[in-house]
């Protein structure tokens, strides 16, 4: 088969080498795009009298008919014509004969491609902030149930202080709040139209880039043609923050895997979300968040993969950049498919509030109360701090919580003490007490529902 490019080639190409260097296995995912960009091409060409009207409604007209045979399967890729735009030339030269052979007219696969490109992206990142949404979605709906449930908070995964549940789940909305927030961000500089830009230089014909940029929803167009071609930025943004989303979500995932436990029997995962073993009958595995959990590693490579390609690249167009699309095809998928799991397996867990009350009741998480009770009485902070330290020792040794101390073995330790100190020790008051801007106490939880449920009114 002839080469829609061979005319200067004296030699076909070497089969290994044309297997190696066809794109059209991966980039047939941008059809759609491509297709769409060549009827605002065609369209263009026409109002600018650079081709006929008539032959602009033949392609346009032919380029519809591709589109709905390669849905069908009656036209089937072919590796010879190496990519979607070459391939998609040659069905649609097929389909309306030679005048099919103007489309390319003041383009060049190197802005076509980048066209292609921004397309998807822009119009997968505008779904992905979707899934973003109903993801926090379902953790406001668990927020809402839980603000007066209690949970160890953890430093150094050793308790630290009594929670409310409700709000160490917010605390993943507003990571997924920013990570929404960096992708709206990325739009801004990834609808812009590389169309007519060329190979590298512009073209001699007398394009409106500014009319393709319009009818394909961009805000704008690139200002230097050499940049247009060559960018990748705006894969490498939406990628960093795909990375950084997917960090979150495996946090949270590591949790939900830890809450699930034997050990710590916080929450119960869905059945739905959870496996078993092929040995072992009693098996429920959180393999789901395990899974989630691991998706940040291949997302991460594939940033990585894609800052190395361009790297050391000179302007303009190098054949390395065929290497952007895969890892760009797989981050969408990766994470489009990470946050249609997660959400629907956050709606259904299962909170076991008893087994979260009896552990907050049974550590020394609210040792800081007593520090801040003997600081209102008028000690010093560092000495209340050395104080309470000797009374969890004495606990610890005694095998006592703090609440099971007498009121004679904290006058021990110190005089101020007086019976109102039982009270300032439960876990619900502990957390009462957290009253300051943006804390765990429950009435500032509720302030910090409404303004989370106001960010995706």
């Amino acid at each position: 088969m002839a080469k829609l490019w061979g005319g200067r080639f004296t030699k076909a190409t070497n089969q290994l080498v044309e297997e190696e260097t066809a794109s059209i296995g991966f980039d047939q995912k941008l059809m759609e795009q491509d297709i769409k960009g060549s009827i605002a091409h065609a369209t263009m060409l026409s109002k600018q009298e650079i081709i006929s009207e008539e032959d602009a409604e033949q392609i346009i007209n032919g380029l519809h008919a591709v589109k709905a045979k390669i849905s069908s399967g009656d036209y089937a890729y072919n590796v010879q014509n190496e990519d979607i735009h070459m391939n998609i030339e040659a069905f649609l030269i097929e389909e309306i004969g030679p005048v099919g052979g103007k489309l390319h007219t003041g383009r060049s696969r190197n802005d076509q491609v980048a066209t292609d490109m921004h397309l998807y992206l822009v119009e997968h990142t505008h779904a992905i902030i979707e899934l973003v949404e109903a993801t926090q979605t379902a953790i406001l709906n668990q927020a809402d149930k839980h603000i007066d449930t209690l949970i160890p908070g953890y430093t150094h995964l050793q308790r630290a202080q009594p929670v409310s549940f409700a709000h160490h789940l917010l605390a993943y909305f507003w990571m997924l709040e920013r990570d929404k927030g960096r992708l709206q961000d990325s739009v801004k500089r990834a609808n812009l139209s590389p169309l007519g830009a060329g190979a590298l230089a512009g073209t001699t014909f007398p394009i409106d880039r500014h009319f393709v940029a319009s009818e394909l929803g961009f805000d704008g167009v690139y200002e230097n043609s050499m940049d247009a071609v060559s960018d990748r930025d705006f894969i490498v943004e939406f990628m960093a923050a795909s990375s950084l989303m997917l960090t979150h979500i495996s946090r949270l995932s590591e949790e939900l895997i830890i809450w699930s436990s034997q050990e710590f029997q916080f929450i119960e995962l869905d059945d739905s979300f959870c496996t078993g073993s092929s040995i072992m009958p009693q098996k429920k595995n959180p393999d789901v968040p395990e899974l989630l959990r691991a998706k940040t590693g291949r997302v991460l490579g594939n940033l990585v993969g894609l800052l190395t390609v361009l790297k050391g690249l000179p302007l303009a167009y190098n054949k390395d950049m065929q290497e952007d699309k895969e890892g760009m095809f797989d981050t969408v998928e990766t994470v489009e498919a990470s946050l249609l799991m997660l959400a629907p397996m956050i709606d259904t867990m299962q909170v076991k509030t008893d087994n979260m009350k009896q552990a907050v009741n049974e550590d020394f998480s609210n040792a800081t109360d007593i520090a801040d009770y003997l600081v209102t009485k008028g000690l010093p902070f560092r000495e209340a701090h050395e104080v309470i330290g000797k009374i969890v020792l004495y606990a610890i040794n005694h095998k006592k919580f703090l609440l099971d101390l007498t009121m004679e073995e904290y006058k021990e330790h110190h005089t101020l003490f007086e019976d109102d100190i039982f009270d300032v020790l439960k876990p619900e008051q502990v957390v009462a007490n957290r009253t300051s801007y943006g804390g765990t106490g429950q009435e500032q939880v509720k302030k910090q529902l409404q303004i989370a449920k106001s960010h995706l009114s």
